[in-house]
């Protein structure tokens, strides 16, 4: 199972650069990266199926922590994070 994933400032309508991006199971951090010039993590993690958190530290005064908790079976897995001051969404991206 991989993962990655693209953080887009739709505030200003550019990539995040420099968005901390953690992948927990439990307790354990599994990986850990920082967004790059295009807002991409290209490949946060390669390892087993199973229930994840995928955690964004964007440092803004609003959202400190933005957290997923997600069921990832085998595969490639794409998680974008949509961000602005006033609000935040995500999908399952391909």
């Amino acid at each position: 199972m991989t993962i990655s994933t693209h953080v887009l400032d739709t505030e200003r309508g550019r990539p995040a650069v420099g968005i901390e991006v953690e992948l927990w199971r439990g307790e354990t951090l599994v990986a850990a990266a920082k967004t790059d010039a295009e807002g991409r993590v290209r490949q946060l993690a390669e390892t087993s199926a199973g229930t994840y958190r995928l955690v964004f530290r964007p440092g803004s005064p609003f959202f400190r922590t933005i957290a997923y908790e997600l069921e990832l079976d085998d595969g490639h897995h794409h998680v974008p994070l949509l961000l602005s001051s006033y609000g935040c969404a995500s999908y399952r991206g391909s």
